[in-house]
């Protein structure tokens, strides 16, 4: 063979490999467009699985990945760019923002449903009825650490008995909340306490200690509540509420440990990737069905039309900073 045809089929390998090549990226470039990345709060999680689930029926070419590691760690991955939605149990962080805006980040936050954090005692506890807020800041305030370990240190009335606690880990949004609405301030919590992002561990530590106190959200109270007393917590008006029955949440009564869930949706991927529009689109119009069934609460009517046009608008940034706990959602919508 002539050095000639050697050179013709070489060059004509070459031309197959970047064609192939050329391909294979395209493929993968479309694959990755149909994607839909979605990572986490604990508290919350369930209604973008069964969401993601439902989508799963109606559009079974989706590839929808659901994931949990936290309000944190889903904001860390929002921000670096590897999620397109972040699921959260309170609102963006200054700190993160900053990182989002880093990295040409911009959000659309979207609150999807209600939540209302279950304060929780072990079935033998018949002396915790109901606890004021000044009691539950005096709990689980950063100044009681290694200092308010029985529960008559909570009120005098309660038996000189050990107050075990357990609570959700420092970095989840359910520990935000909960610190800021009896602190009022976010972060300023306790560190002796048995800590975990897994919430069924807490109602096991709970359910299996006769002294102890927690919280959770609404959802693994119900799931648990015949292993579980349900604490009331003196409302701002000064009476004993609970988040249970429901409406408690709904209508605001339940305060101020009622709290809005929201998903976090890249602006990024909403103008690149087709699927994601598609997908939150389906998320706002639908998953009120299935809100309740697994455990939380249904925003009012009035909040998902707002949530609604202000998707349909593209709005981005945070309104909800603002917001105080107990204070009506569509207020900020």
């Amino acid at each position: 063979m002539s050095f000639r045809s050697r050179f013709k089929d070489s060059l004509f390998l070459t031309f197959l490999m970047i064609l192939a090549s050329s391909i294979t990226a395209c493929s993968g470039n479309e694959e990755k467009k149909s994607q839909v990345s979605i990572d986490g709060a604990a508290v919350g999680f369930p209604i973008s699985l069964a969401v993601a689930e439902e989508y799963g029926k109606v559009k079974p070419e989706a590839k929808v990945s659901v994931a949990s590691s936290g309000t944190g760690g889903g904001f860390s991955k929002f921000c670096n760019g590897d999620i397109d939605i972040a699921g959260a149990s309170r609102t963006i962080r200054d700190e993160e923002i900053k990182k989002c805006q880093s990295k040409n980040i911009q959000f659309v936050e979207l609150p999807v449903a209600l939540d209302g954090i279950a304060v929780i005692a072990n079935r033998k506890n018949n002396f915790v009825k109901c606890l004021t807020i000044k009691e539950l800041g005096k709990i689980w305030g950063g100044k009681s650490d290694g200092k308010i370990l029985a529960w008559n240190q909570v009120n005098p009335k309660f038996p000189n008995e050990k107050l075990k606690l357990y609570a959700p880990s420092s970095d989840t949004g359910t520990f935000d909340y909960m610190t800021q609405a009896v602190t009022g301030k976010a972060k300023n919590g306790r560190t002796d306490y048995t800590a975990t992002q897994n919430q069924n561990l807490l109602v096991q530590g709970v359910s299996g200690d006769e002294t102890a106190l927690g919280y959770v959200g609404i959802s693994y109270y119900i799931q648990n509540q015949e292993k579980l007393n349900l604490v009331a917590v003196e409302s701002l008006t000064g009476k004993c509420e609970k988040p249970v029955p429901v409406d408690n949440v709904i209508k605001n009564i339940y305060t101020p440990l009622s709290r809005p869930l929201f998903i976090y949706v890249s602006k990024k991927s909403l103008d690149t990737k087709p699927a994601v529009k598609e997908f939150v689109d389906f998320y706002l119009e639908n998953s009120w069905k299935w809100v309740d069934s697994v455990g939380y609460v249904a925003l009012p009517d009035e909040a998902y039309l707002k949530v609604k046009q202000k998707f349909a608008t593209g709005e981005t940034g945070t309104k909800f900073k603002k917001a105080k706990p107990g204070e009506p959602i569509t207020n900020f919508i």
